[in-house]
Order: C-alpha cells, then structure tokens, then sequence
C-alpha cells in the first residue's frame, strides 16, 4: 500500500469495560489488577486474593458507577479518547498535506495494542511514535503501556522502528492548557476561588523505590500556580483514588477536602490534570464523592473543572508532542 506519512501515531489510554455490566467490569479488573506494575504483590499471593476477595465483591460495586457516567456512544473514557483520536489526526494530516495514520489502543481491554498495530500495519506504516496519554510518568501507567506494546510484538516477526514518548508533565502547551480551562470555568462561575489540583495517586514506596510519579506531579501544579499568578494560600496539591491498607502519597484528597472548610475555604475548583480524558475517577469519584465530602463538611461551593479530553488545546498540544519526537522520521 503506498503512503506518503513517515511515520504513524499509537495513542495509548488506560482502559475501560465493554460495557457498565458486573461480568465485564470483571474481566477489565483482572486484567488490570493482575499487572504487576499495578499491584507488586507475589502472584502467588495476591492471585488468590484478587479472584476470590476484590473481584465477586468490587465488580458489582464498580459496574454501578460506571453505570452512572456512560455516554450513548459507551464509556466517557473511550468515547472521548477516540474523539480526541480523531481530531489529532485531522491537524496532523492538514499540517502534512497527507493522511498521517493515527490509532488508539488501551494497555487493558478494548481497543487492544494488537488490532491496532495491525490497523497501522494495513496503512503502511513503518516507524510508530507511542503515545501513552499520562502527563506525568509512572511505572504503573506509562511503563505499563510500553510494556503492553512490546508483549504485543512477541510474536512479530519485523518489528517497526518505534519512539517512546515518556511524559509531558512541565509542556509549556500543557501548563497553558490547563491554566486556560481554569480561567475559562473562573470566567464562567463569575469569581476566582481556591483551586484544588487532585491527582490519582500511586502507593508511597513506589516513590519511595524510584518512580518519579510525584516529583512530576509536584512539577505540574507548581507551574499552573505560577501560569495563573496563585499565591501559596490559593492553591492545594492533592492525591486522590487510593486503594487498600497501605500508605499512599499524600496529603489524601478526601481528607484534605473534608478540612478546608473549617480553614474558610469554602468555594473552591478541583482539576485533575493527571487525566487527559474525563474518566469514571473524574465523573464519580472526584465530581460526586469528593464533592459531597466538601459540602457535608460546611463546604458552600464545588465545581470540578472537565479534563482537557479533545479541546482544541489539547489537540494542540498532542500535535506539537508528536511533531517534535517524529523530527528523526522527516
């Protein structure tokens, strides 16, 4: 097949269920939580655990909330990728005056790594830049998704020449980005309030043994707080979605957001710039679950600012990221 492009684009996102059903929600958390960059427990012990304790009991729970936030088109997270897909794909291609190839595959589930290696395949395609869709990098997400592509060519018998994007945490596009969707939502509500920077967080021995997840965190809200001209009281650094007994980083978002009240804050905006797409962590656990917690505490209001999801920012932003990282391709 002839094609003009150089190279193609794999944009990688965590995953999400079939559908908002017990059985599915299942066969997604098996596969997620059985990634030893996501749990680093022995197998052996943790195998047990995980079939016979978490999943009977979690799936039905889970199946629920993702029930609560599916779109039409199916879940928020794979809609709103393929949309953002779609577009970086379109900007691409105008910039380069030819149908540049751009695919989506998520590290668990659907769409898999292979069907869309193999889409790219079909087109010609060559050299493949990755592009895991996590601003800031952690072996449980970022190194999962390179992980996933390279079982993927197992069995390949010519692989294509590949880049790693690693992360984007302090992208001048990036910090804009956000800082441009918190002033649009200040614009849009009337007043400037107290911004809430919450990011999904990771055990704190991870960090503790290497991984850089909280230093680009820390990066990321620094440089937004500074975009927006935020004093240190105007701004609190968050880690929310912890899971199990052991210590995660902190300071841990539902607690913070329990106590801010009683220090007079009591309209606020939380952010989640962790995720690029609006997710069931975004749409239930910090829009409804972090929000009760602000307002049953004396919290007056709560307004959660979406995910840069396929605003033309962000779309700006992955077409720059993958432009500069392809230069050896052109």
């Amino acid at each position: 097949m002839n094609n003009l492009s150089n190279y193609g684009v794999l944009m990688m996102n965590l995953g999400t269920p079939d559908a908002p059903h017990a059985s599915d929600v299942r066969r997604y958390l098996r596969e997620f939580l059985s990634d030893t960059r996501v749990v680093d427990v022995s197998p052996l012990i943790w195998k047990p655990i995980l079939n016979l304790a978490i999943l009977p009991f979690r799936s039905p729970k889970v199946a629920k909330v993702y029930q609560q936030v599916w779109m039409d088109e199916g879940s928020p997270l794979l809609v709103l990728s393929n949309r953002l897909k779609t577009n970086v794909k379109a900007a691409l291609s105008e910039k380069a005056g030819h149908t540049v190839p751009v695919e989506l595959a998520m590290t668990y589930g659907n769409p898999s790594v292979e069907s869309a290696a193999e889409a790219l395949r079909q087109q010609g395609v060559k050299n493949i830049i990755i592009v895991p869709m996590y601003p800031q990098f952690s072996a449980t997400t970022t190194a999962a998704a390179y992980d996933r592509v390279m079982s993927s060519l197992k069995a390949c018998p010519h692989w294509p020449s590949l880049q790693l994007l690693h992360d984007y945490a302090d992208h001048p596009l990036y910090i804009k980005a956000l800082a441009n969707s918190v002033r649009a939502q200040w614009d849009k509500q009337g007043e400037r309030r107290h911004l809430v920077l919450s990011y999904h967080g990771i055990p704190k021995r991870y960090v503790t043994n290497g991984d850089p997840y909280a230093r680009r965190c820390e990066i990321t809200s620094k440089l937004v707080a500074e975009e927006l001209e935020l004093g240190d009281q105007d701004w609190t650094h968050v880690y929310q979605s912890r899971f199990g007994r052991e210590e995660w980083l902190k300071p841990y978002a539902d607690a913070t957001l329990r106590a801010l009240p009683s220090m007079g804050i009591k309209k606020i905006n939380v952010i989640s710039p962790a995720f690029s797409i609006d997710c069931i962590e975004t749409l239930e656990e910090v829009t409804l679950e972090l929000g009760d917690e602000f307002k049953h505490n004396g919290g007056q209001a709560f307004e959660y600012i979406p995910a840069l999801n396929d605003t033309a920012d962000q779309v700006a932003l992955y077409v720059s990221l993958i432009e500069q990282n392809t230069k050896q391709w052109n």
